[in-house]
């Protein structure tokens, strides 16, 4: 039979350990993901969200590159909401064909 319950403590240790760091990796990886929806509004959260990244990358929970790519995606994120904010709406063309005189 391949797979199915150990049957030396040490093996089911590990199988226990295995659990519960599967389901606080996946709380943090979760709580990373809602950090990163809700800051792409608020640019004033930026360094808490970038720190969380940081955090998570160095604690194992997840690799260096993704916690760069994703801090890389969030700052472009924030850099479109303060241009789209600075800049003024562009005007409407005029609807229908052009007069000939």
């Amino acid at each position: 039979m391949v797979g199915g319950v150990p049957n030396i403590k040490a093996a089911i240790k590990w199988t226990r350990q295995s659990e519960k760091r599967t389901q606080r990796n996946l709380a943090a990886k979760t709580r990373l993901k809602t950090l990163f929806k809700k800051g792409k509004a608020d640019p004033a959260s930026a360094p808490s969200i970038e720190s969380a990244y940081d955090k998570a990358a160095g604690k194992g929970i997840i690799h260096p590159n993704k916690a760069a790519r994703k801090k890389s995606r969030l700052a472009k994120a924030l850099a479109g909401v303060k241009q789209a904010a600075a800049a003024p709406a562009p005007a409407k063309p005029a609807r229908g064909r052009a007069k000939a005189k």
